[in-house]
């Protein structure tokens, strides 16, 4: 009796320990598909630029194919048109994150306060930021068409102008063009984050500030500024990512040109290594972007304190 007993606990005891393998087993079961799309569609392209940027990989000259070292990063260094490209996309974040950011904070001010359609007016705020970059392109290319364009119709209409202006050709216009059109594009993303925020602050302080007798203007910079730094440094960061790799609107209504004057650096790597097929050295430029990137979102994150207790 005594051995059928001890029999059965050691049965219930496998048993147990069986259930509880299973058990720690089967979360990582729920995640494994996830994971192999990550390693299939983010890690493994990533690892194949790293490994191409030290390569000799040229569609039109196959026959130098090859171990290349660190020479295709040595050119890079030495090349012009990389430091220009630089620049226009630094210059090309800096101008649409802030002009992004001041916009959508007004639109987002706005949509917070209680009007009649209020609803109607969220919903069409959204529009911009729904349709496609190359619809936007579209859009924005017929307006600004210099014969039969809305903006130069409007504009000599209303005696601005005397003359119609080709806004995507001419040096003094082109790149103020592509950044308004981006702009249109762009503002819903921060007024949505930002009137999320707004939403989520506490009616009592304001009403604590007013018995105070603090107007308007103390109330945002004392009140809302400190409740919004959480989403206004996230959705900038994110902001800045997506505009440093930036493409779409950009290539479509300018080529990158006249003169190269809009070329970015992703629109450098893309010509480099999918138009002209020199696939090693656009790595290069890949890996280079790539790094520039990580240094900025940790300064960033660091400097801001995004996430720390200060905030909390």
């Amino acid at each position: 009796m005594k051995n059928t007993n001890e029999g059965g606990i050691r049965a219930r005891r496998k048993l147990k320990n069986a259930n509880s393998s299973s058990m720690q087993i089967f979360p990582y079961l729920l995640i494994a598909p996830t994971v192999i799309l990550i390693l299939a569609f983010l890690v493994f392209p990533v690892a194949r630029v790293f490994y191409l940027s030290f390569q000799n990989y040229d569609l039109t000259q196959s026959w130098k194919d090859g171990f290349a070292g660190i020479s295709n990063f040595t050119k890079l260094f030495q090349d012009g048109k990389f430091y220009s490209s630089l620049v226009i996309t630094f210059k090309w974040v800096f101008t649409q994150v802030i002009g992004q950011l001041i916009l959508g904070t007004i639109v987002a001010l706005l949509l917070n306060q209680k009007f009649r359609g209020r609803g109607a007016a969220r919903a069409i705020s959204l529009v911009p930021w729904a349709v496609s970059g190359v619809l936007v392109t579209m859009l924005w290319t017929l307006m600004y068409d210099q014969s039969s364009g809305l903006i130069n119709d409007i504009l000599m209409k209303t005696g601005i102008i005397s003359k119609k202006i080709a806004w995507l050709a001419d040096s003094r216009t082109f790149f103020p063009a592509v950044n308004v059109a981006e702009l249109w594009r762009g503002v819903p993303f921060f007024a949505i984050n930002i009137l999320a925020a707004l939403q989520s602050i506490p009616g009592e302080v304001y009403e604590s500030s007013s018995i105070d007798g603090c107007g308007p203007v103390k109330n945002f910079v004392y009140i809302t500024l400190p409740y919004l730094k959480e989403s206004i440094i996230f959705a900038t960061l994110l902001r800045g990512i997506w505009e440093f790799n930036s493409i779409d609107m950009i290539f479509t209504m300018t080529n990158g040109g006249p003169m190269d004057k809009t070329t970015t650096l992703p629109i450098y790597m893309m010509k480099t290594a999918i138009i002209k097929g020199n696939y090693g050295y656009g790595s290069a430029i890949g890996v280079v972007a790539f790094i520039l990137l990580l240094v900025f979102a940790l300064c960033y994150i660091k400097l801001s304190g995004f996430g720390g207790e200060d905030n909390e």
